[in-house]
């Protein structure tokens, strides 16, 4: 029962911190107030405060600077890639449930997104994407592989919407698979061409303003994503 008061106490105090940081307008970078201050504003002990702090600083909603003081974190998406790569990690090398199950939420958020961009990207817009599809295509044919570029590219897509947490969560999912796939030594596409002729349909579909077509292009291309995954934990390829 101790522990368990101990933890309510502690998560008590965590909302309060960040319920302080919310009141008082604080942005990323500003200093927070000492640990004396949140003492007399919580009405905790120094020690509890300290908890509170580490544990907020694990989320990246804090950032305790030895010798400075604590400010408020840039409360990125480290936490939820660091926990997502830990959980398709424990499970067994021969299972990619855990990796497909990351491949199909990406895969939903952006057939959804590509609806949203497919009537409204503007022809400069599209030539980026192409000049992109071309750079593929060039390292396609000489069997090359393009993991950055395939990033910039879903990148690119959907920046004319102009939500800042859309390529902070597909970000988040592309660090996850990479990882991913450097810790089980999974090897890189061998046939490069075919991703960059993946891009290619998106990118046709995209110029005809083809929502479906653009949508099923995307799904294709995670599908082919999804079925390399399994073959290279089955050690096939």
């Amino acid at each position: 029962m101790r522990r368990m008061s101990e933890e309510t106490g502690n998560s008590r105090i965590r909302r309060e911190v960040v319920q302080l940081i919310l009141d008082r307008r604080l942005r990323a970078g500003a200093p927070l107030p000492t640990e004396t201050e949140l003492m007399e504003d919580l009405g905790v002990s120094r020690n509890s405060v300290r908890e509170a702090l580490k544990a907020l600083q694990a989320l990246d909603i804090v950032e305790i600077r030895h010798g400075y003081g604590t400010y408020v974190g840039r409360a990125s998406l480290t936490p939820l890639v660091d926990g997502l790569t830990f959980r398709t990690l424990s499970r067994p090398d021969d299972d990619t449930d855990a990796l497909a199950e990351i491949l199909q939420v990406r895969e939903v958020l952006e057939e959804g997104l590509i609806r949203r961009v497919t009537a409204t990207l503007s022809e400069a817009e599209l030539d980026r994407l192409e000049s992109v599809v071309a750079r593929m295509e060039t390292a396609g044919r000489a069997g090359r592989s393009f993991a950055e570029l395939d990033r910039e590219f879903h990148e690119l897509l959907y920046a004319s919407l102009g939500n800042a947490f859309v390529p902070q969560l597909l970000g988040a999912f592309w660090t996850v698979f990479r990882r991913v796939a450097g810790a089980r030594d999974w090897t890189d596409d061998p046939a490069p061409a075919v991703t960059a002729r993946r891009h290619r349909d998106i990118l046709t579909a995209l110029r005809a303003r083809d929502v479906e077509g653009a949508q099923r292009a995307m799904a294709d291309h995670f599908r082919g994503i999804e079925a390399r995954a399994a073959e290279e934990s089955r050690g096939v390829g």
